[in-house]
C-alpha cells in the first residue's frame, strides 16, 4: 500500500512540476515581446463562443482544455493568477474548468473596456434579426417596421457587426436587465433616438408582449400632450426603468413672452434641456444624440431664436447652423461631464451622427435610396478615429462616451425607409431612418457592451 501511495505521490509531484515549468514558460513568453511577437496576431485575441462568424464562416467549437494555456497567459499577465495553482490542485478537472470560465469573463470584461466597438466589419448571421419584425408591436411603430410595408427584400436583417480585435457579447435580455437593477437608462434627442429606445425595447422583450411592463411616464411628466414629449416603461422584475426624451438639439428651450400664445422660443445653444437638470440624480445610464434637427426650416417652423448667455445670438458666424450644432455639442457635453463628479454612478454617452443616404437629390427634389444589395460600397470599418469629428473632438479628454455609429451605419444605405414608408407621400423618400428589427439595433448591442 505504501509503495501504491509513494508511486502515485511520484506522479502527482512530476504533473506538478510540468504544469509550474509551463506556468513559468508561459509567463516568459507573454513577458518578452522579442518571443510574443513570434505569435500570430489573432492568437493575441481570444474567441469563446462557438458560435461566433468571421467572414461569413462559422468557427468550430474549441474545446476548453485547448483554450487553457492561452486563457492562462492572460491571467498571468494581467495579475489575476495569484494563488490559482494551488487552487488548481486542489480542486480537480471540474475546478479548472469552473476557473477558466470565471478567467474568461474577467478577460473579456478587460478586453471590452479598451475596445474600439466602431472599428470592424459587418458579416453574415442567419440567427439575425434578434426579434420579429412582424412582432413588437407593443413598442415598435407601425411606421418603422418595414416587414408591414410593400417592401419584399429583408436581406439587411441578417448581418451582424464584428469589431476588430475585441468581443462584441450577444445581446441576451434577461442578462442586460439584471445588469440594469434598479437602474434607469434615458434616451435624450430626436427620432432617431427614439428608433433606438424601440429598438431596445424589441430588443429585451424579444419582441413578445408583456402586460407586466409597467408605463411610469407620469413620473416624467409624459402625459397630458396630443404628441408626447417621451416615453417611460419599467421592467418589474429587476426595477430597471427605459426611456427616451424628445430634444431633437439638446438645447434649453424656453418661450420668450410665456402670456403671449403666439410668442417665439428662446433656443440656448449652452444650457442643456430642463429634463436632463430636473431628472438627471435619477438616471444611471444617459444616451444623447442630436444632428439632423439643424437647419433653418426646422428652426422657422419650431420659431426658435438662438440665445447664448442669455442673450439673442448677433453674430452670423455663431448664428450658422453648422456652428451653432457645434457649440451645443460641445456645451451639453460639458456640462454633463461636469456633473459625473456629482453622480459618480452615472454613465454618459454621446451617440455620432446617423448618416443620411439620399442619392440623386434630397428628400424633397428626387433623392432616393432604394438599394437592396448589402454593402455594395463595402463592408468594412479601418478608420480609427470616429467619422464625426464634432463628437470625437468634444469627447475628447472628457469622461463623456463616445457611442460611435457613424462609419459602420454608412455602410448600410440598404437598410432605410425608402420609399416603402407608409407615412411618406408618393415619390419622396425615407433614408433618414432606419428599418426596424435593422441597424439601430446594432446601436444598442454596442451600447450594451460599453455599459
Amino acid at each position: 500500500m505504501k509503495a501504491g501511495y509513494i508511486s502515485r505521490g511520484r506522479r502527482y509531484t512530476f504533473t506538478l512540476i510540468v504544469f509550474i515549468f509551463t506556468i513559468i514558460l508561459l509567463w516568459l513568453c507573454n513577458k518578452n515581446p522579442m518571443i510574443n511577437s513570434s505569435l500570430p496576431v489573432q492568437d493575441e485575441f481570444i474567441i469563446f463562443s462557438s458560435d461566433v462568424m468571421i467572414d461569413d464562416d462559422p468557427i468550430e467549437s474549441i474545446e476548453l482544455e485547448e483554450q487553457d494555456t492561452e486563457v492562462h497567459s492572460q491571467l498571468v499577465e494581467s495579475g489575476s493568477w495569484d494563488n490559482k495553482p494551488d487552487q488548481f490542485y486542489k480542486m480537480g478537472q471540474a475546478g479548472v474548468t469552473e476557473t477558466l470560465l470565471s478567467a474568461k469573463n474577467e478577460f473579456m470584461h478587460l478586453n471590452n473596456k479598451v475596445c474600439n466597438y466602431g472599428k470592424g466589419r459587418w458579416v453574415a448571421d442567419n440567427r439575425r434579426p434578434l426579434y420579429s419584425g412582424f412582432g413588437c408591436k407593443q413598442w415598435l411603430s407601425e411606421a418603422w417596421s418595414c416587414r408591414l410595408t410593400q417592401r419584399s427584400d429583408f436581406s439587411y436583417e441578417g448581418y451582424r457587426w464584428q469589431p476588430e480585435n475585441c468581443y462584441l457579447p450577444e445581446f441576451e435580455g434577461s442578462d442586460f436587465l439584471k445588469r440594469m437593477q434598479d437602474k434607469t437608462l434615458a434616451f435624450v434627442g430626436d427620432s432617431l433616438g427614439r428608433q433606438q429606445f424601440q429598438s431596445l425595447m424589441c430588443m429585451i422583450t424579444g419582441g413578445e408582449e408583456r402586460q407586466d411592463i409597467e408605463d411610469v411616464g407620469y413620473k416624467y411628466d409624459f402625459v397630458g400632450s396630443l404628441r408626447p414629449e417621451g416615453w417611460a416603461y419599467r421592467f418589474p422584475e429587476t426595477n430597471t426603468t427605459i426611456l427616451y426624451y424628445w430634444s431633437s438639439t439638446l438645447c434649453g428651450i424656453e418661450p420668450i413672452n410665456t402670456p403671449d400664445p403666439s410668442t417665439k422660443f428662446a433656443m440656448h445653444l449652452d444650457r442643456p434641456p430642463a429634463f436632463i437638470t430636473r431628472f438627471i440624480s435619477q438616471i444611471d445610464v444617459l444616451v444623447l444624440n442630436t444632428g439632423h434637427h439643424w437647419n433653418r426650416g426646422k428652426l422657422n417652423a419650431n420659431k426658435w431664436i438662438m440665445y447664448v448667455n442669455g442673450k439673442p445670438v448677433k453674430n452670423r458666424k455663431l448664428a450658422e447652423m453648422g456652428n451653432a450644432k457645434n457649440l451645443t455639442i460641445y456645451s451639453i457635453i460639458r456640462w454633463v461631464d461636469s456633473q459625473l463628479d456629482i453622480y459618480p454612478g452615472l454613465k454618459v454617452f454621446f451617440r455620432t451622427i446617423s448618416p443620411r443616404h439620399f442619392f440623386n437629390g434630397e428628400w424633397n427634389t428626387g433623392g432616393s435610396c432604394d438599394k437592396t444589395t448589402p454593402m455594395e460600397g463595402g463592408s468594412e470599418v479601418k478608420q480609427d478615429e470616429s467619422s464625426d469629428l464634432v463628437v470625437g473632438g468634444a469627447v475628447k479628454g472628457m469622461k463623456v462616451k463616445i457611442l460611435d455609429i457613424t462609419a459602420l451605419s454608412q455602410l448600410r444605405d440598404e437598410g432605410h425607409m425608402s420609399r416603402f414608408s407608409i407615412n411618406s407621400a408618393i415619390g419622396v423618400h425615407d433614408c433618414l431612418h432606419w428599418c426596424l428589427p435593422g441597424i439601430p439595433d446594432t446601436w444598442n448591442e454596442i451600447l450594451c457592451a460599453q455599459v
